[in-house]
């Protein structure tokens, strides 16, 4: 699928409406592919109240919203190999009442959980305002909002 940043948002808000938690979500992509544009929509969709910079610096926000969800949001871009994941809080992430939002999750390896979704972002080149979009479930992960009606070149 393709969209653009306004279809990007208007779905990852309706990712964070809907998605039910527990749940993982690994968003791929290149620098600049607007991983942290759909963060922000799914957590906005969930109702966390602040906005919600990029962990890049940090690694790791967690977010309360309004609706008793828990949204955390992870940059594993630094991360040099899975064994720095313990000192995030790995091993607890992903209880009852939390969506986990993880960017550049192919830096946690085996550790995702068996059931996630993978989420790739990539630039369409010559057209820097497009992103071509494709999900992956893994194992059993609950469902996830389909793409908007709108979506750029449909």
């Amino acid at each position: 699928m393709r969209l653009d940043e306004a279809g990007l948002s208007q779905w990852g808000r309706r990712i964070g409406e809907t998605l039910r938690p527990p749940a993982f979500l690994g968003l791929q992509g290149p620098l600049g592919a607007g991983k942290s544009v759909l963060a922000r929509a799914i957590g906005d969709g969930a109702g966390v109240g602040p906005s919600m910079p990029s962990p890049s610096y940090n690694l790791v926000f967690r977010y309360p919203s309004a609706i008793g969800h828990e949204v955390l949001h992870l940059d594993l871009y630094r991360i040099e190999s899975s064994d720095e994941l313990w000192e995030l809080g790995w091993d607890t992430l992903g209880m009852d009442h939390e969506i986990v939002l993880v960017e550049w999750p192919e830096r946690a390896g085996d550790m995702m959980p068996g059931d996630h979704w993978l989420i790739q972002l990539d630039l369409v080149p010559g057209s820097p305002a497009l992103r071509d979009v494709s999900v992956h479930r893994i194992g059993t992960a609950s469902d996830l909002a389909p793409f908007p009606v709108t979506a750029a070149g449909a």
